[in-house]
This record gives C-alpha cells, sequence and structure tokens, in this order.
C-alpha cells in the first residue's frame, strides 16, 4: 500500500470538530449571567442554609479521610516500623525521611528484628495525603488518621519525627477512639522530652498537635 493510500485512508476516519457558533447575546455574556443570578435566588428563597458554621458545629469526616499520619506501636509498646524504606520509597511528595539503626540478638528489646528506625520525619507540609506510604508499608506501621485540623505557626511544627507521631498514636488509640481512624483529637505531648518540632498550643476549639 502506497504512502498517499495510507494517508487518504486515515483521513477519512478523522471528524472534524467545528467551533460552535456565539451570538451576539452569548458574547454578551447575559445568558450566563442569567442562568448565575437564577441560581442563587433560588437557594436564597429555599431558605435552607448552605453555610457550615465551622469550627462551633464540626464537619463529618469520612471513615476513609486521610489526614494526620500516625506510627503504630506493636504488642511491646515498640515502634511497629522496621525501617524496611518501602513508605520512603513509594512517596511520590519525598516528604518521608528515615534513618535505621541495627539491632542486637543479645538486645533484648529488639531480638526479634533486624532493625528499626532510629529517626522518622514526615514533612506534612509537603504530603499530599495519597495514602501511598500506608499501602507499601508490609507491617502496617504507618496510618493516616481523620485528623483534619492540623495547623501550625512555622514550618518547623509542621514537621513530625518519631516521638511526635507515636504520641498521634497514644491520643487516638489511648482515648478509645477507632484505632484506623479518629474523627476528632487533641494531642498533647507524650513525654516531658519534647522535640523542638512540637506544634504550639492553637485556640480552643482545635487540634492541638504537640510531641
Amino acid at each position: 500500500m502506497s504512502e498517499t493510500t495510507e494517508t487518504t485512508k486515515r483521513t477519512k476516519n478523522v471528524r472534524w470538530v467545528e467551533p460552535p457558533k456565539i451570538g451576539f447575546m452569548e458574547a454578551l455574556y447575559l445568558p450566563a449571567i442569567a442562568q448565575g443570578i437564577s441560581t442563587t435566588v433560588k437557594h436564597l428563597l429555599a431558605g435552607k442554609s448552605m453555610t457550615r458554621q465551622y469550627p462551633e458545629v464540626e464537619p463529618e469526616i469520612p471513615p476513609n479521610y486521610r489526614g494526620v499520619h500516625r506510627l503504630n506501636r506493636d504488642e511491646k509498646g515498640r515502634v511497629k516500623c522496621v525501617a524496611c524504606f518501602l513508605c520512603q520509597t513509594a512517596c511520590p511528595a519525598n516528604c518521608i525521611t528515615i534513618e535505621a539503626t541495627g539491632t542486637s540478638k543479645d538486645d533484648p528489646n529488639w531480638n526479634d528484628r533486624d532493625k528499626y528506625p532510629a529517626s522518622f520525619v514526615i514533612d506534612e507540609l509537603r504530603c499530599i495525603y495519597c495514602g501511598m506510604c500506608e499501602e507499601a508499608c508490609p507491617v502496617d506501621a504507618i496510618e493516616l488518621t481523620s485528623i483534619y485540623d492540623l495547623t501550625g505557626m512555622t514550618r518547623e511544627q509542621m514537621i513530625f519525627d518519631k516521638e511526635k507521631l507515636l504520641s498521634v498514636y497514644d491520643e487516638t488509640v489511648g482515648s478509645g477512639n477507632d484505632p484506623v481512624r479518629t474523627k476528632r483529637g487533641v494531642l498533647s505531648p507524650a513525654s516531658e522530652k519534647a522535640p523542638e518540632s512540637a506544634g504550639a498550643p492553637l485556640p480552643p476549639g482545635r487540634g492541638q498537635l504537640g510531641g
């Protein structure tokens, strides 16, 4: 088959779309403006409020909402993470940084593992909350809670280290809330050795993250 015949055959399968013709009224945007005003008037006359009175009235968060991260503990109270770096590798935003440390068979606290995270840091400002870290973890060590009202006064306050991530677990699980998702949490420091990145107290009625 010649090149000309092949080109003709492809041209017959092409559907050319003509741009719509805009009349005088459409060019003035009058129909679009009238439609927008009619929608506004319809909502005004309906008498049903569309405004959410936040923070006095909290929104209903779905169970699968992906919010603030936490690091889970195992049955011995240790960090569940085994420092396999899968979450750090899977993260599309490169917001997870892990430093691993080896264990000794003579150490009764860690003799069942080869390593654990000496440092585990998540930049909550860089994170896009896609849940890829949660899906990649082979031991269910990292999870996303339903805490949505995360705030901070500085960038450093939004960087969560291992102690801070564990404090999220202590507060969400220890308070009797859903161990996987929590609708609301007021997180306080888990120990007296709070890192410099701990969140500053927030106004009453808002979530407070410390740790």
